[in-house]
């Protein structure tokens, strides 16, 4: 495997975003950005994912967040591919199901190559503080295609978006953690190559 890190930075007239991963087990975490229930997320995906994350993020959020958002996901997926390197090793799979008193959000990855997304989540119109809560939705398509990875997401019933949200985020990265682990010394496809 390789080192299992990575440091990505993109810059644009609306965004600046620096993203460094550890994917080794070590989850510190330094978050930055002018979305606190970002940081949130974020958060739960180092703590349950066991994933260092150090975010530096800054935006026209006094326009839309959607802008930072949007890159947050892109950078944090360049930033995933970049650290697994050609993905010797890894299981290549990982899914979750997880609770959270009202919600309850299920989970499968596929660290493939191609890039795929599936997003059955209940919260059109919804917010969450002073964000709309479909801004996750763009962060993660963002994130698979940027990553070329496969994320199903569905949660079957919930009531509060903040659960809903925060369910999502700790099954992802539930599911990176194995996904990720350690599986023997080969590439875990039968092309050779994911």
């Amino acid at each position: 495997m390789s080192e299992r890190r990575a440091r990505v930075c993109r810059e644009t007239l609306e965004t600046k975003v620096a993203i460094e991963l550890d994917l080794n087990g070590d989850e510190s975490t330094r978050l930055e950005s002018p979305l606190p229930f970002l940081n949130h997320m974020l958060s739960q995906l180092s703590k349950h994912g066991r994933i260092g994350v150090v975010l530096e993020a800054s935006g026209d959020t006094d326009v839309d967040p959607h802008h930072l958002m949007e890159d947050v996901g892109i950078v944090l997926g360049e930033a995933f591919r970049e650290a697994l390197g050609d993905k010797t090793g890894i299981r290549r799979f990982g899914w979750a199901v997880v609770p959270m008193d009202d919600a309850l959000a299920s989970v499968a990855l596929d660290v493939s190559g191609r890039p795929y997304f599936i997003y059955n989540v209940p919260l059109r119109n919804a917010r969450v503080g002073q964000m709309e809560a479909d801004l996750f939705e763009e962060l993660l398509r963002a994130f698979v295609f940027s990553a070329r990875a496969c994320l199903h997401v569905n949660i079957p019933y919930a009531q509060n978006p903040h659960h809903m949200i925060e369910a999502v985020f700790k099954a992802i990265a539930l599911a990176m953690k194995q996904a990720i682990q350690g599986e023997g010394s080969g590439i875990p496809s039968t092309k050779g190559v994911l």
